[in-house]
């Protein structure tokens, strides 16, 4: 992966000795954890509505199955 850094940031860069790789990489994994996040919030709230239409006496019988399936 490569970028195109002004001249001007990248003397400030090595200037303060800032890790421009280290930075990018950290920065990288903190837009995939939230991208992540949303995602899987978006499948809660698909999940939340599902278990909405069910009454607590499905739920309870569907979380039996499934522990008794294991």
């Amino acid at each position: 992966m490569s970028v195109k850094v002004p001249r001007e940031l990248r003397d400030k860069l090595e200037r303060y000795g800032v890790k421009v790789g280290e930075v990018v990489r950290a920065v990288l994994e903190r837009a995939v954890r939230e991208a992540e996040l949303r995602d899987l919030e978006r499948r809660v709230e698909g999940l939340r509505e599902v278990l909405a239409k069910l009454g607590p006496r499905e739920v309870a019988s569907l979380i039996r199955e499934d522990r008794e399936a294991k």
